[in-house]
């Protein structure tokens, strides 16, 4: 496992300047679909999301169903692929929880919205000290800002907000995946006093869980790997989510953690959206085809880390050091 640290040096100015993808994704015909996880699904893990058609387990995921209806879009997953959930994978995700070693934020007991430290987040209603440096960059990346591209400072509670986007493509399949659920759920247990977010994502995406709810990591292990590894890999829109969880509670320490092979072919390119999060750190999975280049201005772009991992073996130092500050 290797580890580059940010690219970035004091002082040094960053350029804006995007060069052409090193693979042309493809455009999509339609704007991608969020799925979640349907409230008290009954037959096994449901997840809905926006106008589409229903979709069961082994058929396609939802970016290539074949028509589309007034309906809620699904994919159900039966209880029996679902039981007892996958041996090898519990047992990886204990091996990289006995290893992992996450630095705790900083405590700071009078902390809470309205206190606490000044951070630069993404402008929400009733903040006005614009952070004009980190604007700018932003505005530089993006022609035709929204109100998130701003960005102000105000004073937040000092607790950890993490998103971890999860590849579930095509090209994530086999041992690819068995690596990230162990991941995930290694990561939900060593965080549980602190907001996490599971976005998993293909062509669209589907938020397991959301910033404030109850962690629960088995359940969150169990639900990814329900989830068929197929389709397109649409980093973008993954990073686009993660930036809207991110904006509804901000924090000191807040950042998105991406664990893919970054072979980005569907959707807008991803790296202004990185420059927009407060951090990205990436877990480049290198067992097979991925795009190191991609990955690296990824993490350049966002302020963050870039590890490669060739073996679950490689999750829990990659973690260590992108969380130590």
């Amino acid at each position: 496992m290797a580890a580059d640290s940010p690219v970035r040096r004091p002082g040094a100015r960053r350029s804006t300047a995007a060069s052409p993808l090193r693979r042309r994704p493809k455009q999509l015909e339609r704007a991608p679909a969020l799925f979640e996880p349907a409230p008290g699904g009954q037959g096994g893990l449901v997840l809905v999301g926006g106008p589409r058609g229903r979709t069961r387990a082994g058929g396609p995921p939802p970016d290539t169903a074949p028509a589309t209806t007034g309906e809620q879009g699904a994919v159900v997953v039966p209880p029996a692929e679902r039981d007892g959930g996958d041996p090898l994978v519990r047992g990886r995700a204990r091996q990289i929880a006995a290893r992992l070693a996450v630095p705790r934020p900083r405590r700071d007991p009078t902390a809470r919205r309205g206190a606490g430290e000044l951070a630069s987040v993404p402008y929400r209603e009733g903040s006005d000290d614009i952070d004009l440096d980190r604007t700018l960059e932003v505005l530089a990346e993006r022609p035709l800002p929204d109100d998130h591209d701003i960005i102000v400072r105000e004073r937040v509670r000092t607790r950890r907000a993490v998103v971890l986007a999860v590849d579930l493509s095509g090209s994530m399949r086999g041992e690819r995946v068995r690596t990230a659920a162990a991941t995930v759920g290694a990561l939900a247990a060593e965080l549980a006093r602190d907001d996490l977010a599971v976005v998993a994502f293909w062509s669209d995406a589907a938020i397991l869980l959301r910033l404030g709810q109850r962690i629960e990591p088995l359940r969150l292990l169990d639900e990814l790997l329900a989830i068929p590894a197929k389709g397109l890999t649409n980093v973008g829109f993954a990073l686009q989510v993660g930036l809207r969880e991110l904006a509804r509670q901000p924090v000191r320490d807040a950042r998105v953690v991406l664990l893919s092979d970054c072979v980005h072919n569907a959707g807008a390119d991803p790296r202004p959206l990185a420059a927009r999060l407060p951090r990205l750190d990436v877990l480049l999975d290198v067992g097979g085809e991925h795009d190191l280049e991609l990955a690296r201005d990824l993490a350049r772009r966002g302020r963050g880390r870039l590890a490669r991992i060739r073996h679950h073996r490689d999750v829990a130092p990659a973690l260590g050091k992108a969380f130590a500050r």
